[in-house]
């Protein structure tokens, strides 16, 4: 018995190492063709099987690893190519394709995993693999019925065996049936044993006669039988063996030949006889008849075929086709009929020949990226030419030329079959379906595309698949706005939210891509004023629009497609704003306030005044009047310039006041007014006069009156106002010395140094009194100082005082001591020859005097004669329409220059005048001032203090009979404009030009108590 199992795990380990090698072999030869893994099978999920990327040396970034064949078994890791076990367990036992092996067989689960690199974009690969899918012990080998039954003859030798039925296992290998064993009650087990022999790859369990039997002492034994398997841990289960003793039969039937070949040609009709086995058994009577069985077949080979009892002719039970099962092996058991039964079996393979009967299978599924629902494909129009859309696999269930397959795509479409992996399997081929060009959704949307697979049978049988491509849409089109600019005019004052326009725009793709989101391109110019539908297209305006803040705005709208990425497409928007008469004219002061210059002649342009009107067209055109119309005042349209009717004379009225009213030529007409003041200004036409001190005055000092001393002071008065009455105070002569000093603007005469000897005596002043008018005008005044120890002799002094107002004023008198001390001398030398000298000179100059007066009008001082109060007054008469005439008809000549006049007046100086008919009636002191009405009579004056007769002194400035006036004509462009209140202000604040009066006020001007005739300045006057 140890010898026998021995043998039995010498004979295991022996096929062992066989399917070892055979593996080998088999994994080797693989390699070159595909990928092969192993695997037990009923692993739990998420085994990790393989690698693709690590295993075989492929990428593990920037490509989809795609599984295209085995689920629901296996899944792929699509980044890392990695293949996993699923939640559906592998079972080796019911795997369609490892249903049917033979032992030793191996069981192969295929897989196929498509590569697409996505950096790329290139077509994908098809990698081609399977798993050896390796058995474990998961199956408990079981007896064929729980009670097996056994007969033997009673007469049986001991050692003699007899055949126990086997036992089935679905493992394979270590884990199918490994051993069997014999359980037994005390009073049989000195009668049998169990014996377990090897036949080829099956183990043969045998019972064992011991002891001698006697059916007439005991006719059954109950045995228990227990087999097991190899696994680890081993599995095993037991049946009752019932053994029955009967007569003797000594001769088992034996088969004619073993064992038993033959071809069956599938599709064969039922009944039809495959092959007959026969076995001869050497016994006579019922112990040489023989029955036969199948026997250890499967549930396909009893399901396919039967057997006749009698003759042994194995016939079709049911269809046989090829493609479902290729071979069919199984034993038969040839039994005799005498007791005890002897039997025998042989084994029977039966292979079937194939019919061709099948038409080419055409599978299409998606591969990489591409997916299949209900048989339509859905493929991008930018997809690049010789993208894979399908994969294809034909095949043909029949074999050799039968399972030869000729596929083609059908019609004229942009598609073609490409193989897709060079697999020696020529029953089973992968096509890639690609593109052959660019696809466009706006010209084709899709294609039906009929894949045609024929045989090589004869007669050839074909069969057709189709699939339908449809090709999506892709945002290859911008939305296009027609037309691409739009302009609207649109009137102001609306209501917020009334609608503007609408804008359209197209797109020429499909589903999202062509629907369409407007949008404004917001600027900040239009920021809060209009909106636009997003869905629309509409606009509106959300607040109300003013013309005169704006006439036109120019935007740019948007309409984006939902494409992804998101096309745009842009057009512009001119909305231009209509004019409405909103708007009252304005002007551009709320006040004006001009000023001009007197004595302008009537029609002079006196200012302008700017209107303007926000509105447009006939309601922004203006007209100007004035109000109320006195006749004073006209304004011209179109230039907004006042122009004055009349001469203004600033002593009779100096401010003038109207309104301008503005109306526009709207419908209804709008309006508005401004007030209007008109300064008259007057001209620097007065010259300054000096009201103290006399010039026949003077002011006695001591020599020791210390610097710093205030001396004197000039004061004088100007008749015109504004700058033309601002004074300033100069010496110009008689203070050779320096020893004063005069105030600009107060005209106080300061002691500068101390006196010295030589200073004593009298100091004559030359004081100028000048006005800032333009051009300036002034006078000149003397003021006199006497510096000496006393002031014994006042007739003496007096008579200096005298002497000085006909010295040249170019002369300085600045005090001489030794000129004072011969003076005395002389006095007391030549006293009585003065004396007489100056008596006839009194007389001879009383008599020309006289004589002059009988011709004229007794206006001045006679000698001898007490003069009349009227001495001083102007004369009336005819000379003063002669004057008044001579202004009329001849048109007054510019002043001359200051300076020209003043120079004249210092190279003539003070000197005694006796004046012609023609210039005046009596000597005069020509003052160097003009006096208005109600001043001192300053002649009156030096005649009361001084003992001299009267005389005329020249004047030092312009005569003021004559108004000194520059006049400048008025462009037609200038604009006057006021100060925006109702100051009174010159238009020389908005403008480079003054308006003055040509015409002088009057013809004849009285100052003080001199009368001046007007008459033309002439050079030297």
């Amino acid at each position: 018995m140890m010898s026998q199992r021995s043998g039995v795990m010498s004979q295991r380990r022996g096929a062992t190492l066989v399917w070892i090698t055979l593996l080998l072999l088999v994994s080797l030869c693989s390699a070159v063709t595909g990928i092969q893994y192993q695997l037990n099978e009923e692993m739990p999920p998420n085994t990790l099987v393989g690698s693709l990327a690590s295993d075989q040396g492929l990428p593990d970034t920037g490509h989809l690893y795609k599984l295209e064949v085995g689920t629901p078994y296996l899944r792929v890791d699509g980044k890392t190519g990695d293949i996993y076990t699923t939640e559906v367990p592998i079972d080796r036992e019911t795997l369609k394709d490892c249903r049917y092996l033979f032992e030793g067989d191996p069981c192969y689960l295929e897989f196929e995993v498509s590569i697409t690199d996505l950096i790329k974009g290139q077509s994908p690969r098809l990698i081609e693999g399977r798993i050896e899918i390796m058995d474990l012990n998961d199956n408990t080998p079981q007896f064929s019925s729980p009670i097996l039954s056994l007969s033997i003859p009673e007469n049986t030798h001991v050692g003699t065996l007899f055949p126990i039925p086997t036992a089935t296992d679905k493992d394979s290998g270590s884990n199918s049936i490994a051993d069997y064993s014999l359980t037994a009650p005390p009073d049989a087990a000195s009668l049998f044993s169990l014996q377990v022999a090897q036949d080829t790859d099956e183990k043969l369990p045998q019972l064992i006669v011991l002891g001698n039997l006697d059916r007439e002492a005991r006719d059954s034994y109950d045995l228990s039988i227990k087999v097991s398997d190899g696994g680890q841990p081993a599995r095993y289960s037991s049946a009752l063996l019932r053994v029955t003793v009967t007569d003797v039969n000594d001769n088992p039937p034996r088969f004619e030949r073993s064992p038993y070949e033959a071809e069956l040609l599938e599709n064969s009709p039922t009944g039809h006889s495959v092959l007959q086995v026969k076995a001869n058994d050497s016994d006579m009577g019922p112990n040489g008849e023989v029955t036969y069985s199948l026997h250890q077949a499967s549930a396909m080979v009893q399901r396919l075929l039967n057997i006749d009892r009698t003759t042994g002719i194995i016939y079709v039970k049911g269809l046989v086709d090829r493609e479902e099962v290729g071979a069919l092996k199984f034993y038969v058991v040839a039994k005799d009929q005498g007791p005890p039964v002897k039997s025998s079996k042989v084994q029977v393979t039966i292979t079937i020949k194939d019919q061709n009967d099948n038409a080419p299978t055409i599978i299409i599924r998606g591969i990489g990226l591409v997916t299949h629902e209900d048989g339509v494909a859905n493929i991008s129009e930018d997809t690049p030419v010789g993208t894979p859309v399908a994969l294809v696999e034909v095949s043909d269930r029949d074999e050799g030329e039968n399972a030869i397959v000729t596929c083609v795509v059908a019609g004229d479409v942009p598609f073609q079959l490409t193989r897709a992996s060079e697999s020696a399997n020529e029953k089973k081929r992968k096509y890639f379906l690609q593109t052959t060009t660019l696809l466009d959704y706006e010209r084709i949307k899709d294609y039906r595309i009929e894949i045609v697979g024929v045989d090589s049978g004869n007669p050839a049988l074909s069969s057709t698949n189709s699939l339908k491509v449809q090709v999506t849409d892709t945002n290859d089109n911008a939305p296009i706005f027609s037309p691409s600019l739009f302009e609207v005019e649109f009137a102001e004052e609306n209501q917020p939210g009334d609608k503007v326009l609408d804008v359209v725009a197209s797109d020429a793709d499909s589903g999202t891509n062509a629907e369409l989101t407007y949008s404004i391109i917001m600027e900040s110019s239009i920021k809060g004023l209009f909106e636009i539908n997003a869905n629309t297209g509409e606009i509106r305006v959300l607040n109300q629009l003013d013309r005169e803040h704006k006439e036109q705005y120019e935007f740019h709208v948007a309409a984006a497609d939902k494409g992804v990425p998101s096309q745009r497409g842009t057009a512009t928007v001119v909305v231009r704003v209509l004019d409405r008469n909103d708007n009252d004219p304005k002007f551009m002061l709320s006040g004006y306030s001009f000023s001009v210059l007197e004595n302008m002649p009537p029609l002079s342009p006196v200012g302008m005044v700017t209107v303007m009107d926000a509105d447009k067209g006939d309601n922004a055109k203006v007209s100007l009047s004035v109000e109320p119309d006195n006749g004073k005042f006209v304004i011209q349209n179109g230039t907004g310039t006042i122009l004055s009717s009349i001469s203004f004379d600033r002593e009779k009225e100096s401010t003038y006041t109207f309104r301008l009213k503005a109306v526009d030529g709207g419908d209804p007409p709008r309006s508005s007014y401004v007030g209007v003041t008109i300064n008259v200004l007057d001209e620097n036409d007065n010259a300054p006069y000096v009201t103290k001190p006399a010039n026949s005055t003077y002011k006695f000092l001591l020599p020791l009156t210390s610097p710093e001393t205030h001396v004197e002071r000039v004061e004088a008065e100007d008749m015109d106002t504004g700058p033309n009455a601002e004074l300033e105070y100069s010496i110009i002569g008689g203070n050779p010395h320096g020893l004063f000093r005069i105030s600009q603007s107060e005209g106080e005469i300061t002691l500068t140094k101390e006196f010295t000897r030589k200073h004593n005596g009298l100091h004559r002043l030359v004081v100028r009194v000048k006005d800032k008018g333009k051009p300036p005008r002034h006078t000149t005044a003397l003021v006199h100082i006497f510096v000496n120890e006393t002031l014994g002799n006042v007739t003496l002094v007096e008579s200096l005082v005298g002497h000085s107002l006909y010295t040249p004023l170019e002369t300085d008198i600045a005090g001489d001591p030794h000129e004072y001390l011969r003076l005395q001398q002389s006095n007391i030398v030549y006293g009585s020859l003065a004396g007489l000298a100056g008596v006839i000179l009194v007389i001879v100059v009383v008599v020309v005097i006289r004589h002059r007066l009988q011709k004229e009008t007794k206006s001045g001082y006679q000698a001898g004669k007490k003069e009349s109060k009227d001495l001083y007054a102007p004369k009336q008469g005819p000379k003063s329409s002669k004057s008044k005439k001579g202004k009329k008809n001849k048109a007054p000549k510019p002043a001359k220059p200051l300076e020209e006049d003043e120079e004249a007046s210092l190279q003539k100086g003070l000197k005694f005048n006796l004046m012609n008919d023609s210039v005046n009636d009596s000597p005069r002191i020509h003052l160097p001032l003009n006096y208005p009405p109600g001043s001192p009579d300053l002649g009156r004056h030096y005649r009361s203090n001084s003992p001299l007769p009267s005389i005329q002194l020249q004047p030092q400035s312009p005569s003021a009979s004559k108004k000194h006036q520059a006049v400048q004509d008025l462009p037609a462009t200038n604009t006057f404009v006021g100060t925006g209140d109702n100051s009174s202000t010159g238009s020389d604040q908005y403008s480079d030009y003054r308006i003055t009066a040509n015409p002088p006020k009057y013809s004849n001007k009285q100052v003080g108590d001199y009368y001046i005739k007007a008459r033309p300045v002439q050079q030297g006057i």
